[in-house]
């Protein structure tokens, strides 16, 4: 990997990331194509309409189905899906969390139970490694214990504790992998835990960050905490990241969360709101969400967002989309989610340009400025 830090203003950073199987201009939103596939959208959607450069795969998702050696066998996950820019794929460790109630952590990792069909599965630092390897993603997160919030002192500390043993594991392992001739193209970010405590994300992000990864990822946030100690655990942590390695946030957010945490030195964002919002009707524009369901829409001949010049809005209303979501055609749910996506991706291009001309605080306002508009 390369990394470039083009201009810093404030806080806000524009960055360049080249891999090996593109270039990526930061800040950056990356859809989550969590199965090998962002909902609703092929290959050609994505390269050549909406124009990614890098998008999300589960490592969860993918081992349980069709599994990592199928993937393997079949290309990788780039030649599997036709999708020859970079991938990122997380480590599992949430959806092993969040999908199974009986996922438990232990000191080696975490045992879950499918939600697919109830078999029994152990996550360990080493063999999300080794699945992660036969997907070939450009940027692989390691396992780390995520817990829910709000959360007992003690349970945080074990928490951070286990993340770094595990971290430790993961990079001696990976860097011994390609020692071998193995994932050499690769690279490999940790993540910092620590929940809003302070201290505790002090401790985590000192320990991961003395440790030799490509970059550092914030997990644990976005979990039903109030926004305010999102940003201020945000804005607090990365004053003990590297300046010259990548920082992402896992899992956020909403226009106005990816917005604030560029203000606070983030160059990477992932969520499934513009997809999921997408299909249940929910489409974001330059002056806040509209419901497309909503029946003042029917008659309507807009685009869905007069400053949108993407493929939707390029060529359908508001009224034929209204009318493809009531009659529950599946050709709403790919247009629906090329605007919002669109949307996403060319907020943060804006976001880059104003860093790039030193003027974010300016274009911070703006955004919020416009939101106060009726539409």
């Amino acid at each position: 990997m390369e990394f470039k830090l083009e201009n810093i203003d404030g806080k806000a950073r524009a960055t360049t990331i080249k891999t090996a199987h593109s270039t990526i201009q930061t800040p950056v939103f990356m859809p989550v194509g969590t199965v090998g596939s962002v909902k609703a959208l092929d290959s050609f959607d994505m390269m050549e309409i909406l124009d990614t450069k890098i998008i999300l795969a589960n490592t969860y998702h993918i081992y349980l189905r069709p599994s990592s050696p199928v993937v393997k066998e079949l290309g990788k996950l780039h030649g599997f899906t036709k999708y020859n820019r970079s991938f990122l794929t997380d480590s599992g460790g949430f959806q092993a969390f969040s999908l199974s109630k009986s996922s438990k952590p232990d000191e080696k990792g975490i045992m879950f139970k499918s939600h697919i069909d109830g078999s029994m599965h152990h996550f360990t630092p080493k063999k999300v490694i080794d699945i992660q390897h036969d997907l070939g993603s450009d940027i692989m997160m390691i396992l780390d214990d995520l817990i829910a919030l709000p959360a007992t002192r003690e349970r945080l500390e074990l928490s951070i504790k286990r993340t770094t043993d595990w971290a430790k594991e993961s990079i001696e392992y990976f860097r011994k992998r390609q020692a071998d001739g193995v994932g050499v193209e690769q690279n490999i970010f940790a993540i910092i835990q620590g929940g809003t405590s302070k201290e505790f994300r002090e401790i985590s992000a000192k320990e991961l960050c003395a440790l030799d990864y490509d970059g550092f990822a914030i997990g644990g946030l976005s979990v039903g905490e109030a926004n305010k100690d999102m940003y201020d655990t945000v804005e607090f942590t990365t004053k003990f990241m590297p300046t010259d390695k990548p920082r992402y946030l896992m899992g956020v957010g909403t226009p106005e969360d990816l917005i604030e945490n560029i203000y606070r030195g983030i160059d990477m964002f992932d969520c499934v709101m513009p997809t999921r919002n997408a299909r249940n009707g929910t489409l974001f524009t330059s002056f806040g969400k509209i419901n497309i369901k909503g029946a003042k829409h029917k008659l309507s001949s807009e685009p869905i967002d007069s400053e949108c010049d993407c493929y939707t809005c390029k060529n359908y209303s508001r009224g034929y989309l209204n009318h493809l979501y009531r009659a529950h055609e599946l050709t709403y749910f790919r247009l629906g989610t090329l605007h919002n996506l669109h949307y996403y991706l060319t907020l943060m291009k804006k976001a880059r340009e104003a860093i790039l001309e030193n003027r974010y605080e300016d274009f911070r306002r703006e955004f919020y400025i416009k939101r106060e508009v009726k539409q």
